[in-house]
């Protein structure tokens, strides 16, 4: 496991990284590895359509307003592609 030492470091951070530490029960080293591996965390990916649901909530579409975006979506089928 690797070490990462942080020089200069303000005496009014460390007293806050003290406290913080203290509120959740954590020694200041054990406090500062959650605020680090917090801050490099990738975010769950998001599903397609978990994404939509939420625009729609965001934007405020209405169900009358999705069933009518559903009714006018174009059913037919594709035609092929000719690579010929």
């Amino acid at each position: 496991m690797a070490t990462l030492t942080v020089r200069n470091l303000p005496d009014d951070v460390h007293r806050a990284l003290r406290l913080r530490a203290a509120e959740h029960g954590r020694s200041t080293e054990g406090e500062v590895r959650a605020i680090l591996a917090e801050a490099v965390k990738t975010p769950e990916p998001r599903r397609l359509g978990d994404a939509l649901a939420a625009l729609g909530r965001e934007v405020g579409l209405t169900d009358d307003e999705i069933t009518m975006l559903e009714a006018s979506r174009d059913r037919t089928t594709a035609a092929p592609v000719n690579l010929d």
